[in-house]
C-alpha cells in the first residue's frame, strides 16, 4: 500500500525524523491559509499523487508570494499529472501540499528496502540526491552504496558511520546523521514497511538534515496490525477493479493483455500467464481466487474479469485440492448466465470432484470449451480469441 508524501512525512515525524513544516490543502483558499500559517517568504506547492517524477512533470513549484501560492495550487488541483510512473493516462491531482521553503546546501539519496535475496533490511544510499535512483544505478553504479542490517542485531552505530563516509557527510554532522538513520530504521521496522525512500535528503545551510521528500510502501499483509496506517489509504489513487477485488478477498492485478485469467494459487496463476504468453497472446489480469473460495467468490471473480473491456477471452485454470471442482463449475455457470457471456471461455479443471465439475459445465448449455491440460487450455483460448478477432 502506498501513501501520499504529506502522510509519509507525518509518519516520519512520529519517529522524530526531521521533515519540513507543511500542510495539505484541497482548495486554493486552503493553500493560501496554509502558507500564511507556515510564515516565511518562500513556499513549495506540491501535487499529491502516488507517483514519482512530479517535479519534472510540473507538479512541484516554488512560490514567493501568497498570490503565487494561490495561482499554482489552482493550476495543479484538478490537473492530470503525467509522469514516468503514472503511465500515459496520468493521475488527477485532488490535493496539494504546501511546505515551507528550505535552504538546500546538498542533496543526497537514502532509502530502506527488504532485500528479497537475503530477507534483510537494506539501506541504499547515494550522493546523487534529487535524481531517479534507477537512472543513477544505470549511468553511475559506483555511486550507489548498499548496507544490509542483520536482523539479529538490528541497527548499530557502525551502520550510520559507514553510510556517513560513503555520502561524504561532514564530520560535525555525524551525530545528526546517526539520529536520522536510527529514526528512519525504526519507522521502517515498526510500521511493517516494504520501502521508505528519502529523495532528496538535504543538508541545509544551517547544517540540519531534513527529509525533503518522502515515500512509503507498506506490506499489505501486515496492515491488520496497523489500523492507523490503513486509514491513510486513498482509494482515488488505486485501480477501482483492484479495490473491488479486495472487498471479496480476491488477489487481482490488472494487466495489459486480452485474455482474462481465473486461477487458484499464485504459483499456478503465474504459470498460467506465462503459458498464455508462450502461445502468442498476453494475460489481461492476475487473479487468484484462493484455496477456499465459495460459489459467490468465484462468481464475483468471473464478473470482475468480464468488467474489463480489454478482455476478449477467459481461461479458467483450477486445481481442486481444498477447493472442489464442482463449486468452481457452479460459480462459473451462475456468473456466466448473469452477465450474458459474450467471449470465448476455456476451462481446465483437475482435482477434487473433477468429473462432477466437468459434467456440470457440459450440461450447462453454455459455450464453454473444456481442456485436458494447461497447454491444451492455453492453445484453445488463444486460438479462439484470434478466430473471433479475424
Amino acid at each position: 500500500m502506498n501513501i501520499h508524501e504529506y502522510q509519509a512525512k507525518q509518519v516520519l515525524a512520529k519517529y522524530n525524523v526531521p521533515v519540513p513544516n507543511g500542510q495539505v490543502a484541497y482548495t486554493p483558499a486552503e493553500a493560501v491559509t496554509a502558507a500564511q500559517g507556515l510564515g516565511g517568504k518562500l513556499w513549495v506547492v506540491k501535487a499529491q499523487i502516488h507517483a514519482g517524477g512530479r517535479g519534472k512533470a510540473g507538479g512541484v513549484k516554488l512560490a514567493k508570494t501568497l498570490d503565487e501560492v494561490e495561482s499554482l495550487s489552482q493550476q495543479m488541483l484538478g490537473m492530470t499529472l503525467v509522469t514516468h510512473q503514472t503511465g500515459p493516462e496520468g493521475r488527477v491531482v485532488k490535493r496539494v501540499y504546501v511546505e515551507e521553503g528550505s535552504d538546500i546546501k546538498k542533496e543526497l539519496y537514502l532509502s530502506l528496502v527488504v532485500d528479497r535475496a537475503t530477507s534483510w533490511v537494506t539501506f541504499i544510499a547515494s550522493t546523487e540526491g534529487g535524481m531517479d535512483i534507477e537512472e543513477v544505478a544505470h549511468s553511475h553504479p559506483d555511486k550507489i552504496f548498499k548496507l544490509a542490517v542483520d536482523p539479529a542485531s538490528g541497527i548499530q552505530p557502525f551502520h550510520s558511520r559507514k553510510m556517513a563516509f560513503a555520502l561524504n557527510i561532514p564530520k560535525e554532522l555525524f551525530g545528526k546523521f546517526e539520529h536520522f538513520v536510527n529514526a528512519l530504521y525504526h519507522a521502517f521496522i515498526d510500521t511493517d514497511a516494504s520501502q521508505v525512500e528519502i529523495n532528496p535528503l538535504v543538508i541545509t545551510g544551517n547544517g540540519d538534515l531534513i527529509a525533503l521528500d518522502a515515500k512509503f510502501n507498506f506490506d499489505e499483509n501486515a496492515l491488520f496490525r496497523h489500523n492507523d496506517i490503513h486509514e491513510l489509504r486513498d482509494p482515488d489513487e488505486e485501480d477501482p477493479m483492484e479495490l473491488k477485488a479486495a472487498k471479496f478477498g480476491l488477489s487481482y492485478v490488472k494487466m495489459d493483455g486480452s485474455i482474462g485469467c481465473m486461477v487458484n494459487g499464485a504459483g499456478l496463476a503465474m504459470a498460467t500467464m506465462d503459458i498464455i504468453q508462450l502461445y502468442g497472446s498476453a494475460p489481461a489480469n492476475f487473479l487468484d481466487v484462493g484455496g477456499g473460495a465459495n460459489k459467490e467468490k468465484v462468481g464475483e471473480a468471473f464478473k470482475l474479469i468480464l468488467s474489463d473491456p480489454n478482455v476478449k477471452g477467459i481461461l479458467v485454470n483450477i486445481f481442486g485440492g481444498i477447493m472442489r471442482c464442482d463449486i468452481i463449475a457452479e460459480g462459473i455457470i451462475s456468473a456466466a448466465r448473469e452477465v450474458n457471456l459474450h467471449v470465448p471461455l476455456v476451462v481446465r479443471l483437475e482435482g477434487t470432484n473433477v468429473e462432477l465439475g466437468k459434467k456440470m459445465l457440459a450440461s450447462s448449455g453454455l459455450a464453454i470449451t473444456p481442456a485436458d491440460n494447461l497447454a491444451d487450455a492455453a492453445e484453445k483460448i488463444v486460438s479462439a480469441v484470434k478466430r473471433k478477432a479475424a
